[in-house]
């Protein structure tokens, strides 16, 4: 029997790199999959490229109580249930001191990365059957300091404080709540990153990032998937109120 079967599942940021594999690998186990995100255009070309007859999608600001209430309402029209929830939209802001930083970015990041997270909890949980599993994407900014990130800093390591409150809440009901924290992934946003962080020389700052990395590389999205695949399953049945680390070793220095 495939680890997923016959459950079904919300991903946040579906159409993102880390979304979109773990979508796949969710399918591939057997799930029926709820994407979500704030372009269509990007959800349709993420469902394309998926090509299963048991994906759908909702367009939906996660920042916005109304949007959230209706791409949950959504998957139970659409499958009946949620068993698992992966809450991972998020986004990166600009890289600058932070005397610098510009107060509107901050907002920006605190209302998507926060609050797009408490909210999704929020309704989501009182739908999701019980034994079911968040998992809820921070960071190993949600470990560490970075300079230059205090807002995306911030808002990782507020992850972290609403998944131990959710694990707590919901732990009668046998819902498993866990974060995972990678490190840089080689995706479009540590594109990002390296470029804001020094315009025009973003790969001597992928250089220094990964010197940081005692595995000296950057995680690719399927491996960070894999890990958000074990804990949605039934394997991480006792597993709960934890920081799922998946760093290549960054945070033990």
């Amino acid at each position: 029997m495939k680890n997923l079967e016959n459950k079904v599942a919300i991903i946040t940021g579906g159409s993102g790199s880390i979304g979109k594999i773990t979508a796949k690998l969710f399918l591939e186990e057997g799930a029926k999959v709820m994407l979500v995100d704030l372009s269509e255009k990007e959800l349709q070309d993420a469902a394309y490229e998926l090509n299963s007859e048991h994906i759908r999608y909702a367009v939906a600001d996660v920042s916005k109580a109304a949007d959230v209430e209706h791409y949950v309402a959504e998957t139970i029209k659409l499958f009946g249930k949620i068993d698992v929830f992966f809450n991972n939209a998020g986004i990166e802001g600009v890289v600058k001191p932070i005397e610098n930083y510009p107060e509107d970015v901050f907002d920006t990041i605190i209302s998507v990365n926060v609050k797009g997270v408490w909210l999704g909890n929020k309704y989501v949980l009182p739908q999701m059957n019980d034994g079911g599993s968040i998992i809820m994407t921070s960071s190993v900014a949600g470990i560490l300091g970075f300079p230059g990130l205090s807002a995306y800093v911030t808002s990782k390591h507020a992850v972290v404080g609403i998944m131990r409150t959710t694990a707590l809440e919901a732990a009668s009901r046998k819902i498993r709540v866990n974060t995972v924290h990678p490190s840089p992934v080689n995706n479009r946003m540590m594109r990002s990153i390296e470029e804001s962080s020094s315009a025009g020389h973003a790969e001597e700052v992928k250089k220094q990032f990964e010197a940081a990395i005692p595995l000296g590389r950057y995680a690719e999205p399927v491996e960070i998937a894999k890990l958000v695949l074990f804990l949605a399953s039934d394997d991480s049945q006792f597993i709960t109120g934890t920081t799922q680390i998946i760093d290549g070793g960054m945070s033990a220095k």
